[in-house]
């Protein structure tokens, strides 16, 4: 089966977004990091189910609504696109930025769920004011950020002179939309921490043991205030299992929405 893009325009923002193979509905909303690309994890999830892969405004092309401005805007964004879409038992996926965004969503609502595996996300504060619990995304050295989100740093391509314009343009606007949603307060919301025992649906944390993005402490904290979350690690990965584990991922995901369905 082919891919399917179908166009929603919410409060003068357009949403763009891939359908491609059949069955249960998985929404997969992507690290959306410009030194990452896990659409070829996304592919590999078509061999169980439907999948549903939005692009947040302002990670494409089109006119994004000024007021958006905060992971809420997008939470709620895709809350509309499963009610719009008329989705459910919808197995839900963020990893990274995306992760933050599934559980802005989560603690909103998760009657159209089964399950929710979040991937390494991003979004609260575990330490005191004083604690980086983030690496600097912006601030570090491209190849210092490299060692830290990956165990084998060769994945991150850094030669321009072989990347399309197609692919540069996509960094660019992914760098500029992340820092438009995640930059004050830096890649977090303050009260969502407190919040996530809203998260009624199963939820699993799949973390690379090597992430030095966010840590595994950060992580096995993120999970232990969400209601009978699991907590799995990844050896042999950083802040991006998918892309350097993706089979020991897409096992765990599946194995853990099948135990759901």
């Amino acid at each position: 089966m082919g891919e399917e893009t179908v166009e929603f325009e919410v409060d003068g923002s357009k949403l763009s977004v891939a359908i491609q193979g059949h069955g249960r509905n998985i929404l997969y909303l992507s690290a959306s990091l410009w030194f990452a690309d896990d659409s070829p994890f996304a592919q590999r999830l078509t061999a169980h189910g439907r999948v549903i892969t939005p692009t947040a405004p302002g990670f494409g092309p089109g006119v994004v609504n000024r007021r958006w401005n905060q992971v809420d805007d997008l939470a709620y964004l895709y809350l509309d696109l499963i009610d719009r879409m008329k989705l459910t038992d919808v197995v839900l996926v963020g990893a990274s930025f995306g992760g933050w965004i599934a559980a802005q969503m989560a603690i909103k609502s998760c009657a159209a769920f089964s399950s929710i595996t979040l991937i390494d996300p991003l979004g609260v504060k575990v330490g005191d004011r004083f604690t980086r619990d983030i690496a600097d995304l912006y601030g570090l050295p491209d190849a210092e950020l490299r060692k830290r989100a990956y165990v084998d740093s060769t994945v991150f391509e850094t030669d321009i002179k072989k990347i399309s314009d197609d692919e540069l343009s996509r960094r660019i606007r992914s760098r500029e939309a992340l820092a438009r949603y995640g930059w004050s307060p830096f890649m977090h919301d303050p009260k969502l921490l407190s919040r996530l025992r809203r998260i009624s649906a199963p939820t699993q944390f799949i973390w690379g043991a090597q992430d030095q993005i966010v840590t595994t402490d950060y992580g096995r904290v993120y999970a232990s205030h969400v209601p009978g979350a699991t907590f799995r690690q990844v050896e042999n990965a950083g802040h991006l299992p998918q892309v350097e584990q993706s089979q020991a991922v897409l096992d765990a995901l599946v194995s853990f929405a099948d135990a759901h369905r």
